[in-house]
């Protein structure tokens, strides 16, 4: 593979604060060097070393590739009339999963794999070079496996979420359901998944529920991660520090005790907020700057799926974070790149430094504030995944 040389950048955002000022290492008129897939060197472009191939930036800035550390691409289907319905006065209850699960097992492979390929796409094209997805549409044994199969062809991180509701032919029998869970489910789809998951919420799974799913996952092999606290006040945070979860996703709803536990996991677990669930369902947004001033580490992600947040946009979502969860901008593009990759538990993605992947964005703007400043418009001008143009 050739080396490439980004040159002329305006702005450089690095995620090492070693390299640069501030949290985010900014380096000023800047350049990277890509090599065999990974970053090479960074520094000024006046001390740039030769490369086979250069790239001139423009003044642009130039950021980490977006981390999405929740997204649930595997589905059939479309819920146009619950959105419209939800936005003409219908409050969302988590229902309109059910809807998603009929469509999901009706569809085939291949539309399946159309979809997720779809979305993957869309996303890259928007900055995204690391993505998460879900099972969790399926909710039978083979219909979970197949969709982490599917999944799998397009991330390596792929979360086994046969606990996303009780299944409908076990409405009767939610006992019945998690032992499903936690048997030939788990065992047919643990080959096929890095992560386990669970919607510990009213209505979905309990705290003894969610435990047992989480502990047999473990058992498994597989590392926990669960939806918590999106709907109302719960277990899930709680139960999330005290497993070791990489990641409680959500976190709408904390008690102070929540909030103390997830700072005092020292960021091995992270609090993932998901402001498009909040903007598409005109819920309460999470409460950012309460995490952050308490010491919690903390990711943004898209939680992109067809019903309560229909967006693979990670700009979308850092303007919104800083809009309505009282985030900067630079903690807000931290969030969506180092903070994902935390939350995944990767280090060689979300930062831009020797030896991490060469996944590098420009943006079509002088910085990466504008990712805030101008909401709605399509900045991303390139994408490199693994050093290969990507977008």
């Amino acid at each position: 593979m050739p080396t490439t040389l980004i040159t002329n950048i305006g702005s450089l955002v690095t995620n090492d604060p070693n390299l640069g000022t501030g949290p985010l290492g900014l380096v000023a008129d800047a350049a990277v060097v890509m090599a065999d897939g990974l970053i090479a060197w960074v520094g000024p472009a006046d001390r740039a070393p030769a490369a086979d191939e250069v790239y001139d930036a423009g003044g642009r800035a130039a950021l980490p590739g977006f981390v999405d550390s929740h997204s649930h691409l595997v589905f059939g289907g479309d819920r146009t009339q619950e959105f419209n319905a939800r936005m003409s006065g219908t409050p969302y209850t988590a229902g309109g999963i059910r809807t998603t699960v009929a469509a999901t097992r009706a569809a085939s492979d291949a539309e399946l794999d159309a979809t997720v390929a779809r979305y993957v796409t869309e996303a890259r094209r928007q900055g995204t070079t690391t993505i998460e997805t879900k099972s969790g549409y399926g909710l039978t044994a083979e219909d979970e496996a197949r969709s982490l199969r599917i999944a799998a062809a397009h991330t390596p991180e792929t979360t086994y979420l046969g606990a996303h509701i009780v299944a409908p032919e076990y409405a009767d029998d939610p006992a019945g359901y998690v032992d499903l869970v936690t048997g030939p489910m788990l065992e047919a789809c643990a080959p096929h998944a890095r992560w386990v998951d669970v919607f510990c919420e009213k209505g979905a799974f309990d705290g003894d529920q969610a435990r047992a799913i989480l502990t047999a996952g473990a058992r498994a092999g597989l590392i926990p991660r669960v939806h918590a606290n999106q709907l109302t006040y719960g277990p899930g945070v709680q139960l999330a520090v005290e497993l070791g979860a990489a990641s409680a996703d959500h976190c709408t709803h904390l008690t102070d005790a929540d909030v103390d536990a997830l700072a005092s996991s020292g960021g091995a677990t992270v609090a993932t907020l998901l402001p498009g669930a909040e903007f598409s369902t005109r819920a309460t947004y999470p409460d950012a700057r309460r995490l952050i001033d308490a010491g919690a580490a903390v990711a943004l992600s898209t939680d992109c799926n067809p019903g309560s947040s229909f967006t693979s946009s990670m700009p979308f979502c850092i303007a919104v974070a800083v809009r309505d969860m009282r985030m900067t901008p630079d903690e807000a593009v931290a969030a969506a790149t180092l903070g994902g990759a935390r939350a995944l538990r990767r280090d060689d993605v979300g930062r831009i430094t020797a030896g991490a992947r060469a996944d590098v964005m420009l943006l079509d703007a002088p910085s990466h504030v504008h990712l805030a400043y101008r909401p709605g418009v399509p900045l991303v001008s390139r994408v490199w995944q693994g050093g290969v143009r990507a977008a």
